[in-house]
């Protein structure tokens, strides 16, 4: 069951995010979803997250501003309100203007073995 202290309220975290000293900062939302990791992450205009390997099964829901998701010689501009998948390859994230995005990512919850 839902709490009110599970309640993440993203237009105010956005604006603290973008707020943060630096270029960039984020926040792991606290709530419990088992298999499902979500961070908000804030960039300033001209910030990028640097090519990287992918988090494997994940989206990417801009919450504000605009961005490209860059994966070899794919792009995909990205503007509030839109989602798209990550591709499970390196890629980066560069910030067009002032961007908030949450990243989902599925967390595999196989135990592990001894």
């Amino acid at each position: 069951m839902t709490t009110p202290g599970d309640v993440t309220d993203l237009q105010e975290l956005a604006d603290q995010l973008l707020q943060a000293p630096g270029d960039r900062a984020a926040r792991t939302l606290p709530h419990p979803v088992d298999g499902l990791r979500q961070t908000v992450l804030a960039l300033k205009a001209g910030a990028a997250l640097h090519e990287h390997e992918s988090p494997g099964s994940a989206s990417l829901l801009v919450l504000r501003g605009r961005a490209r998701l860059v994966a070899g010689d794919d792009t995909v501009t990205l503007a509030a309100n839109q989602v798209a998948p990550i591709p499970d390859r390196r890629h980066s994230l560069e910030a067009d203007e002032d961007t908030v995005v949450l990243l989902s990512v599925a967390v595999d919850r196989t135990p592990v073995a001894d």
